[in-house]
Protein backbone atom coordinates (compact mmCIF):
# COMPACT_ATOMS: atom_id res chain seq x y z
CA UNK A 1 0.00 0.00 0.00
CA UNK A 2 3.10 2.20 1.03
CA UNK A 3 4.40 2.36 -2.34
CA UNK A 4 0.54 2.72 -4.30
CA UNK A 5 0.36 5.92 -2.08
CA UNK A 6 3.47 7.40 -2.65
CA UNK A 7 3.21 6.92 -6.60
CA UNK A 8 -0.26 8.58 -6.77
CA UNK A 9 0.82 11.44 -4.73
CA UNK A 10 3.81 11.92 -6.28
CA UNK A 11 3.02 11.53 -9.77
CA UNK A 12 -0.40 10.80 -10.71
CA UNK A 13 -2.30 12.77 -9.20
CA UNK A 14 -0.70 15.80 -9.26
CA UNK A 15 -0.16 15.36 -13.32
CA UNK A 16 -3.86 14.12 -13.94
CA UNK A 17 -4.38 17.69 -11.93
CA UNK A 18 -2.58 20.06 -13.86
CA UNK A 19 -3.76 18.46 -17.25
CA UNK A 20 -7.27 19.03 -15.79
CA UNK A 21 -6.17 22.47 -15.42
CA UNK A 22 -4.78 23.08 -18.66
CA UNK A 23 -7.45 21.67 -20.31
CA UNK A 24 -10.04 23.33 -18.24
CA UNK A 25 -8.27 26.96 -17.91
CA UNK A 26 -5.89 26.96 -21.14
CA UNK A 27 -4.49 30.24 -20.50
CA UNK A 28 -4.75 31.10 -16.98
CA UNK A 29 -1.44 30.27 -15.65
CA UNK A 30 1.71 29.13 -16.81
CA UNK A 31 2.82 26.41 -17.19
CA UNK A 32 5.84 26.14 -14.41
CA UNK A 33 3.12 27.66 -11.89
CA UNK A 34 0.43 24.90 -12.36
CA UNK A 35 3.24 22.28 -11.66
CA UNK A 36 4.67 24.17 -8.75
CA UNK A 37 0.82 24.73 -7.62
CA UNK A 38 -0.27 20.76 -7.71
CA UNK A 39 2.68 18.77 -7.32
CA UNK A 40 3.11 21.36 -4.03
CA UNK A 41 -0.53 20.44 -3.39
CA UNK A 42 -0.29 16.70 -3.65
CA UNK A 43 3.80 16.18 -2.98
CA UNK A 44 4.34 18.29 -0.06
CA UNK A 45 0.71 18.84 1.19
CA UNK A 46 -1.48 15.76 0.85
CA UNK A 47 1.54 13.34 1.30
CA UNK A 48 3.37 15.30 4.17
CA UNK A 49 0.18 15.31 5.97
CA UNK A 50 -0.94 11.85 5.49
CA UNK A 51 2.50 10.85 6.84
CA UNK A 52 2.21 13.17 10.01
CA UNK A 53 -0.99 11.55 11.04
CA UNK A 54 0.46 8.33 10.57
CA UNK A 55 3.97 9.50 12.09
CA UNK A 56 1.74 10.94 15.19
CA UNK A 57 -0.68 7.78 15.76
CA UNK A 58 1.45 4.87 14.72
CA UNK A 59 5.24 5.95 15.40
CA UNK A 60 5.88 2.41 14.60
CA UNK A 61 5.57 2.10 11.21
CA UNK A 62 8.44 4.81 10.16
CA UNK A 63 10.38 3.51 12.88
CA UNK A 64 10.24 0.16 11.44
CA UNK A 65 9.26 0.13 8.40
CA UNK A 66 10.98 3.10 6.92
CA UNK A 67 14.50 3.73 8.92
CA UNK A 68 14.55 -0.31 10.33
CA UNK A 69 14.30 0.74 13.97
CA UNK A 70 13.08 -1.98 16.16
CA UNK A 71 13.51 0.52 19.42
CA UNK A 72 10.56 1.91 20.87
CA UNK A 73 12.44 4.60 21.90
CA UNK A 74 12.97 6.11 18.82
CA UNK A 75 8.79 6.52 19.13
CA UNK A 76 9.03 10.08 20.28
CA UNK A 77 11.45 11.44 17.89
CA UNK A 78 9.02 10.17 15.21
CA UNK A 79 6.45 11.97 16.81
CA UNK A 80 7.97 15.27 16.85
CA UNK A 81 8.69 14.59 13.11
CA UNK A 82 4.95 13.82 12.50
CA UNK A 83 4.15 17.23 13.98
CA UNK A 84 6.87 18.80 11.37
CA UNK A 85 4.93 17.11 8.66
CA UNK A 86 1.91 17.99 9.27
CA UNK A 87 2.75 21.63 9.73
CA UNK A 88 4.49 21.85 5.99
CA UNK A 89 1.06 19.55 4.85
CA UNK A 90 -1.15 22.07 5.97
CA UNK A 91 0.95 24.83 4.56
CA UNK A 92 1.21 23.25 1.12
CA UNK A 93 -2.76 22.58 1.20
CA UNK A 94 -3.65 26.05 2.19
CA UNK A 95 -1.81 26.89 -1.32
CA UNK A 96 -5.01 26.13 -2.89
CA UNK A 97 -7.24 28.73 -0.89
CA UNK A 98 -4.05 31.20 -0.78
CA UNK A 99 -1.54 30.65 -4.07
CA UNK A 100 0.73 33.28 -2.79
CA UNK A 101 1.77 30.60 -0.83
CA UNK A 102 2.83 28.15 -3.18
CA UNK A 103 6.29 29.07 -3.27
CA UNK A 104 7.20 29.31 0.42
CA UNK A 105 5.89 25.98 0.43
CA UNK A 106 7.97 24.30 -2.67
CA UNK A 107 10.73 26.12 -0.78
CA UNK A 108 10.31 24.35 2.65
CA UNK A 109 8.97 21.45 0.74
CA UNK A 110 11.55 21.61 -1.44
CA UNK A 111 14.15 21.62 0.98
CA UNK A 112 12.67 18.80 3.54
CA UNK A 113 12.58 16.65 0.39
CA UNK A 114 16.11 17.27 -0.65
CA UNK A 115 17.98 17.15 3.33
CA UNK A 116 15.30 14.02 3.72
CA UNK A 117 16.74 12.26 0.18
CA UNK A 118 20.49 12.92 0.88
CA UNK A 119 19.71 11.52 4.52
CA UNK A 120 18.29 8.33 2.49
CA UNK A 121 21.57 8.44 0.22
CA UNK A 122 23.47 8.49 3.34
CA UNK A 123 22.23 5.17 4.44
CA UNK A 124 24.15 2.48 3.18
CA UNK A 125 21.47 -0.37 4.53
CA UNK A 126 18.56 0.73 2.81
CA UNK A 127 15.04 -0.91 2.62
CA UNK A 128 12.88 -1.10 -0.48
CA UNK A 129 10.70 1.33 1.45
CA UNK A 130 13.57 3.71 2.50
CA UNK A 131 14.82 2.90 -1.29
CA UNK A 132 11.69 4.49 -2.48
CA UNK A 133 11.63 7.43 -0.06
CA UNK A 134 14.81 8.31 -1.08
CA UNK A 135 13.90 8.35 -5.11
CA UNK A 136 10.87 10.24 -4.30
CA UNK A 137 12.13 12.82 -2.29
CA UNK A 138 15.27 13.34 -4.38
CA UNK A 139 12.77 14.11 -7.70
CA UNK A 140 10.55 15.99 -5.86
CA UNK A 141 13.48 18.37 -4.48
CA UNK A 142 14.52 18.63 -8.17
CA UNK A 143 11.05 19.39 -9.41
CA UNK A 144 10.43 22.03 -6.43
CA UNK A 145 14.26 23.64 -7.02
CA UNK A 146 13.60 23.98 -10.68
CA UNK A 147 9.75 25.64 -9.74
CA UNK A 148 11.36 27.82 -7.08
CA UNK A 149 14.64 29.08 -9.18
CA UNK A 150 11.89 30.07 -12.22
CA UNK A 151 9.97 31.75 -10.07
CA UNK A 152 12.22 34.49 -8.88
CA UNK A 153 12.79 37.66 -10.82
Amino acid sequence: MYFVIVILLMLVLPVASIVAEAIRFPHAHEPVFLIAKWFVFWAVGVRLFLAGIRQVLQPRFTAEEIFNIRDSSSFSIVRELGFANLSMGLLAIGTILEPSWTIPAATVGGLYYGLAGAGHIAHKSRNAKENVAMISDVLIFLLLLFCVLRSLP
